[in-house]
C-alpha cells in the first residue's frame, strides 16, 4: 500500500465515527483531500495499466559505465521477452565497444509502466574492469529513469515558447546517415531543461510526435515525484552529482556476488540469473514503495 493509499484508508476510517461530522467546515476540508486522491490515483492507474519509456543514462565510469547501461538494457529487455512483451528502441547513442552512453527503448505490454516504474534510479555496478589491463574493481554508475507511455489524446498542453526544437540527420553505424534528411528531433523544455532524443520514426514529423509524448512524460513524472516528495517531506535534489549518490540498487561480481536493492533489502546471490532477466524478486518488494 502506498503513502495515498494510506491516507485515504486513514480518512475513511476517520468518516466512520460519528464526532467526525461535528465540524462540518474542517468533515469538507477532509472530504474534498479524499476526492482529490481518489483521483489521483485513478489517474495514475490509467498510466500503470500501459507501456513504459524507460532511458538508461551512462554515469561515472567511462567504457565500465557505458557496458554497464548495455548489461541493464539487456536485463530489462530479457525480462520483457520472458513476459512476452514487446521492445522497441526510440533513440541510441552506442559507443564503439557495444555499450551505451544512453538508450531510449519502450517496452509494450499490459501493466508494463505500473511493474517496471520504480525500476528508477541509480544502479551500481562493482567488478573487475574487462576494460582495464591492470585487472582493478571499478565501480560504475547507470540511471534508469522508467516514464509512462503518454498516448496523443492525453490533455497536457505545453505552450509553444517553452519548447526549443532541433533537427539532426538519423545516423547510425557504418555512416548509414549519408545523404539522408535531418528525421532526428530533440527537443528541450526551456524551463526545466528537460531534453527528449528521438530517431526510431521514418519522417521528422513523426520523431516530433513521439518526442511530445516522451516530453510529457518527463513532466507528468516530474510532477509526481515532487507530489511525493512533499507528502513525505522530502526534497528533490535538482542536481544528477547528488543523484549519483543515492543508489537503488547494487550489482557486486567481485570480490563476491549479489545484487542487493537498498530500499527494500531485497538481495541474491544469483546475480547472473538477475541480469538475465529475473528480476520478480526486486519487483515484488517494489511493490509497497
Amino acid at each position: 500500500m502506498n503513502e495515498k493509499e494510506k491516507k485515504i484508508q486513514e480518512i475513511e476510517v476517520a468518516m466512520s465515527e460519528p464526532e467526525f461530522w461535528n465540524d462540518k467546515e474542517r468533515a469538507q476540508t477532509i472530504l474534498k483531500e479524499h476526492a482529490m486522491l481518489k483521483a489521483n490515483i485513478a489517474e495514475a492507474s490509467k498510466f500503470e495499466k500501459g507501456n513504459a519509456i524507460i532511458t538508461i543514462f551512462s554515469g561515472a565510469g567511462g567504457d565500465d559505465a557505458e557496458d554497464f547501461s548495455r548489461m541493464l538494457l539487456d536485463m530489462y529487455m530479457k525480462y520483457a521477452d520472458r513476459k512476452k512483451w514487446g521492445v522497441s528502441f526510440i533513440h541510441e547513442n552506442k559507443n564503439d565497444h557495444g555499450g551505451y552512453r544512453n538508450v531510449t527503448f519502450e517496452i509494450a505490454g499490459v501493466g508494463a509502466y505500473g511493474i517496471l516504474k520504480n525500476e528508477s534510479g541509480v544502479h551500481r555496478l562493482v567488478r573487475i574492469s574487462p576494460f582495464n589491463s591492470d585487472k582493478k574493481r571499478h565501480t560504475s554508475f547507470s540511471l534508469v529513469e522508467v516514464l509512462p507511455k503518454f498516448e496523443k489524446t492525453v490533455n497536457m498542453p505545453i505552450p509553444p515558447e517553452e519548447i526549443k526544437i532541433e533537427f539532426a540527420k538519423a545516423g547510425g553505424p557504418g555512416g548509414q546517415n549519408v545523404n539522408k534528411r535531418e528525421t532526428a528531433v530533440r527537443l528541450v523544455h526551456i524551463p526545466t531543461k528537460i531534453s527528449v532524443h528521438v530517431s526510431s520514426e521514418r519522417s521528422q514529423a513523426q520523431n516530433r510526435e513521439k518526442a511530445m509524448e516522451i516530453l510529457k512524460a518527463k513532466l507528468y513524472k516530474m510532477r509526481e515525484d515532487e507530489k511525493l516528495a512533499k507528502e513525505r517531506g522530502m526534497q528533490i535534489s535538482k542536481t544528477t552529482d547528488i543523484e549519483w549518490g543515492n543508489q537503488i540498487r547494487s550489482y557486486v561480481l567481485h570480490p563476491y556476488k549479489m545484487v542487493k536493492d537498498h530500499r527494500t533489502e531485497a538481495e541474491t546471490a544469483q546475480i547472473d540469473k538477475v541480469l538475465s532477466g529475473d528480476i520478480d524478486m526486486f519487483l515484488e518488494a517494489e511493490k509497497n514503495l
